[in-house]
């Protein structure tokens, strides 16, 4: 059976705490909070978090690639890894093969921070989750996973409809 399209008035959506957006976005923030509580005494910003994430899943993208994986935009992921860098927990490499690339490279000490950090992502999760059933969190999941590859295939169809130009201010996937 097709899924019916459910849409609502503009003006329930105009109410913030009818809006998934909205929603998802104060979520995101609180857990960022509740994150970097954890992290800054080990000097790991919010911001940095995500290339830090990323660098742990897999060392040596490009910068823009790195960009690619956390959805920043190229100038945010430049002035993170400065302070990562600064901070000894990644390296640039220059590219053997195409000199206008730097390879990104965690340090040792970067890599250690994986085994102290990663516990408080469990730990954030069950703060958020807590009275909400293990079901409940696995259809979140699901759904939030849905409508972000939704919004990932609406958006590649509009860069392709217009020729790859993005919005000013949009970051380009």
């Amino acid at each position: 059976m097709p899924t019916q399209k459910r849409t609502k008035p503009v003006e329930f959506y105009g109410q913030p705490m009818n809006s998934i957006g909205y929603l998802t976005r104060i979520t995101f923030r609180a857990f960022s909070r509740h994150l970097e509580r954890k992290t800054l005494p080990y000097g790991v910003s919010a911001g940095q978090w995500p290339f830090l994430r990323a660098l742990w899943v897999e060392e040596g993208l490009t910068q823009r690639e790195l960009s690619r994986r956390v959805a920043m935009r190229e100038p945010t992921t430049v002035t993170a890894l400065n302070v990562l860098q600064k901070g000894g927990l990644v390296r640039r490499v220059p590219s053997t093969k195409d000199n206008r690339k730097i390879h990104i490279y965690l340090t040792a000490k970067g890599r250690r921070l994986k085994d102290k950090l990663m516990p408080f992502v469990a730990e954030v999760n069950a703060t958020a989750a807590h009275g909400v059933t293990a079901e409940e969190v696995e259809t979140l999941r699901r759904i939030l996973l849905k409508m972000s590859d939704n919004l990932a295939k609406e958006e590649a169809a509009y860069l392709k409809s217009s020729g790859g130009v993005m919005p000013f201010g949009a970051a380009a996937p």
